[in-house]
């Protein structure tokens, strides 16, 4: 018996109270503040709301009446997104953390009409990654979460070729013309493949509606989000979309170039724009995600002043 007790068992989440959580949830918030400059209390205390209102799904780990890990997701229409998963530092093994990936992924198969499953989750170790569930369903897209620093550093100088473009800040109003571009932006990419929403003008409109009004990747900052136009037609030809991640950390959410119009510095432009607009702000440092196999976006970051700070797995499964 004393063995049995030893081995770490699942519970739902909506078997918990929040308080039981508390631990748990606090040391993740130290590693993402730590390990990525990322203050995590908002999506914490979301959390914690949720558990208590029974309204969160996802499995929590636990070992000597202590919760010791937990993952959770939502269903979007035909989709199921993980939103995280952690497992405390002291019993954290790949084996724990594939666990509760196991288990979650496994529960999301079982949601009828549901046709595809997307996670990416930035703390998890690659190793619980390396043997996925269900593998004849799955893919993985290595992304690598990357910083640079803002103060103390060199200004950028203005790219001329981008002296034909007009730059304005982001306004709601240019969510349409922002959803257009991103479905043709992204027609046959690499990251299509890891977030299907990027395939359709609906999904481009919900993925923005998304990032501007709820916290998942920060708190939307529209004085550093920037839209290009073509100034003769009026075309939008570009877009840098930013959030404030901690109160001295920004964060890239997304840069996208009309196909029409790249090779002519404006991706370079409206990044040097915004990441002058977060340093001006007040913010120390900056940060984005790119997929690994990207080589021009990397090599343009790269240039820019980022630097990759960690390499984790997005992973999607097609039912």
């Amino acid at each position: 018996m004393a063995a049995t007790a030893e081995v770490p068992t699942l519970l739902e989440l909506r078997q918990l109270r929040p308080e039981l959580l508390r631990s748990l949830l606090q040391e993740e918030t130290e590693v993402w503040l730590r390990e990525m400059l990322w203050d995590f209390r908002p999506s914490s205390e979301l959390v914690r709301r949720f558990v208590g209102m029974q309204a969160l799904n996802g499995h929590a780990l636990c070992w000597r009446d202590e919760v010791v890990g937990y993952a959770y997701f939502v269903c979007e229409e035909h989709k199921g997104l993980i939103g995280d998963l952690y497992v405390k530092t002291q019993l954290r093994t790949p084996e724990a953390e594939a666990r509760l990936l196991e288990a979650t992924v496994r529960t999301l198969l079982a949601v009828p009409h549901l046709r595809r499953v997307e996670s990416q989750l930035m703390l998890m170790s690659r190793e619980s990654q390396a043997a996925l569930p269900f593998p004849d369903r799955a893919r993985a897209f290595a992304r690598d979460y990357m910083v640079a620093q803002l103060a103390g550093g060199e200004p950028l100088h203005e790219d001329p070729r981008a002296a034909d473009a007009r730059f304005e800040l982001w306004s709601d109003t240019f969510t349409d013309a922002a959803a257009h571009l991103i479905a043709a932006g992204y027609q046959g990419h690499i990251d299509a493949d890891i977030n299907d929403q990027y395939r359709t003008v609906p999904g481009a409109r919900r993925f923005l509606h998304n990032i501007v009004q709820y916290p998942g990747c920060g708190s939307f900052f529209q004085p550093a989000s920037i839209a290009c136009f073509n100034k003769t037609t009026g075309e939008m030809t570009g877009v840098c979309l930013t959030s404030l991640i901690a109160f001295d950390t920004g964060h890239v959410t997304q840069v996208c170039v009309h196909p029409g119009y790249r090779g002519l510095g404006l991706g370079y432009e409206m990044m040097r724009r915004s990441l002058t607009a977060l340093r001006m702000a007040g913010c120390q440092h900056a940060s984005l995600t790119v997929t690994s196999s990207n080589t021009g976006a990397r090599s343009l970051y790269e240039r820019i002043g980022f630097a990759t700070r960690r390499v984790f797995n997005a992973m999607v499964w097609e039912l």
